[in-house]
């Protein structure tokens, strides 16, 4: 007598699909995002990558901007939390030129996805309500670094001239400036030269003496 052995798969409860549901269709919506550009997305295409209709990506996200600020406030927060935990053994070890380069190296890590976000930031600047859920992100990559900053310079016993916040915001314009350069012209401003660049700037805003001008 043949026996014939049944395999069923294994529901999951409702909330654990749920979260799982979601996090595929963020993971597909980070691909499609870097591959056509935040205008150039679609919903449609997300679902598609994913593998699911349009209506489970409409039952956890209210738009593809709110689709784009999740992810946003997704990598903020692991940023941040790496910047924690890497800040105090730079200044620990006195090279806040290692944490600089660490961290320009992983914005320049992922260019297409830095481009997204600066075609988002257009368009959110033309909604108000959008750009103010935007900026209140954005503050968040503002503070991380600022606390960074403030941990690289009670190392080594100085006290900038510039306010930290203020530092951290000049930080991420040369950062996005710098990026949009060396796209256009390959080689104008590597990582390395930029690093060099702001880790002068730090120097100066801590300096005792006005930098000298030739």
């Amino acid at each position: 007598m043949r026996t014939t052995t049944t395999r069923r798969r294994k529901r999951l409860p409702r909330a654990e699909q749920v979260e799982q549901n979601r996090a595929a269709v963020l993971a597909a919506a980070g691909r499609v995002f870097r591959e056509h550009g935040y205008a150039g997305a679609s919903l449609d295409a997300i679902a598609e990558e994913a593998g699911f209709s349009k209506g489970v990506i409409y039952s956890q996200f209210a738009s593809k901007a709110d689709l784009f600020v999740t992810l946003l406030e997704q990598r903020i927060e692991s940023r941040a939390h790496a910047q924690r935990e890497t800040a105090p053994a730079f200044a620990a070890a006195g090279a806040a030129d290692r944490f600089i380069s660490a961290m320009l190296a992983v914005s320049r890590s992922d260019p297409q996805w830095q481009l997204a976000v600066l075609e988002f930031r257009i368009a959110a600047a033309r909604d108000p309500e959008l750009n103010a859920r935007y900026a209140r992100a954005h503050q968040r990559t503002i503070d991380g670094i600022a606390a960074a900053l403030r941990t690289l310079f009670a190392a080594r016993g100085v006290e900038p001239d510039i306010p930290v916040e203020t530092l951290a915001v000049v930080g991420m314009t040369f950062d996005a400036g710098a990026l949009l350069e060396d796209l256009a012209i390959p080689g104008s401003m590597p990582q390395p030269q930029a690093a060099a660049v702001l880790g002068r700037l730090l120097e100066v805003a801590t300096a005792d003496e006005p930098a000298t001008r030739t």
